[in-house]
């Protein structure tokens, strides 16, 4: 590792503050200096001192649980196309919620943290879950597509609305 690659400390600001002053007491301060009782600014808040680039952390910490969540949906998924039959079909549609529900974590949690908005995939789940709920519930089919198509647009209003206020205003961010 080179020398330029490895991160310089900065001296502590004790360590600066009791270093002696080049400069006399009775000195008028140099031009363009603050005043010794001038208040410092207030330093910046967690949120505003996050970069924009950097993803929202997750809840757990540090432990790879929506990796682990995805490497297990692909075991599953290998095993299950393995075996074939209606054990293999069982396996391979866990597969697929697992591997769905972990991506879905990371969609809410960019999301929510206004990092990247996933407003259509988070508007297509409520429209799924819809369409879901009123087939199990035994509602005409013919009325399963007009409300589906409402309950997207209205998850679609409100999710983007919540982009607008966690991004501070942006309607998308591209990186």
């Amino acid at each position: 590792m080179g020398r330029r690659s490895r991160k310089r400390i900065a001296a502590p600001a004790v360590a600066r503050a009791e270093r002696p002053s080049p400069v006399a007491d009775d000195a008028p301060p140099p031009r363009g200096a603050q005043a010794p009782d001038a208040r410092a600014p207030e330093p910046p808040t967690a949120s505003a001192r996050r970069r924009r680039d950097e993803a929202p952390a997750p809840p757990w910490g540090s432990f790879p649980l929506v990796e682990l969540a995805a490497v297990a949906a692909i075991v599953v998924g290998v095993v299950g196309f393995v075996t074939g039959g209606r054990t293999g079909a069982v396996l391979l549609t866990v597969a697929a919620m697992l591997g769905s529900l972990a991506g879905l974590e990371v969609a809410l949690r960019e999301h929510l943290g206004g990092y990247r908005s996933h407003t259509l995939v988070l508007s297509g789940v409520a429209a799924v879950a819809t369409l879901a709920v009123l087939f199990f519930a035994g509602v005409d089919r013919t009325a399963l597509l007009p409300v589906a198509v409402g309950a997207f647009v209205a998850a679609f209003v409100a999710w983007r609305a919540l982009f607008k206020r966690r991004s501070g205003g942006y309607g998308f961010r591209v990186r």
